[in-house]
């Protein structure tokens, strides 16, 4: 996978992570609001770092989908908890793939944005993964 495309894969997941943050932050409770904003607005700083990115590799950055199917119903702050940890799963394996693809600085910008969805996810699940953002090694 060249650094391009998992460039243009890594803005799809932020899409995709800026859209669930929105479900989230709809049923979330209020002890979690703020954590949970706070989630959305580093996602959508990194989105709209790639967008930069994908144009400076030389490609066209994807554009947000209108609506993105979720992995399961969010009727409640447990499911909603349950989805952000999801959520940041998920980023972290596409910046697992960046880590892999690029060098120098976008390198270290990816494995920043992989510690941060990995340190995400365990703060909203409770506990850690092994190897986060691989998952054929958990």
């Amino acid at each position: 996978m060249s650094a391009l495309d998992a460039a243009r894969a890594a803005l799809a997941a932020e899409h995709a992570a800026v859209y669930g943050y929105g479900v989230v932050g709809g049923r979330i409770g209020a002890e979690r609001r703020v954590e949970a904003t706070a989630a959305y607005e580093a996602h959508r700083a990194r989105r709209d770092g790639l967008r930069r990115t994908v144009r400076d590799l030389g490609g066209e950055p994807v554009a947000a989908a209108a609506g993105y199917e979720l992995p399961f119903a969010v009727p409640d702050t447990a499911a909603a908890v349950r989805l952000a940890a999801v959520l940041e799963d998920r980023v972290a394996g596409v910046y697992s793939d960046l880590v892999r693809a690029a060098e120098g600085p976008l390198r270290r910008d990816a494995a920043a944005a992989l510690r941060e969805a990995a340190v995400r996810a365990v703060r909203w699940r409770g506990t850690d993964v092994t190897f986060p953002g691989l998952a054929e090694r958990a």
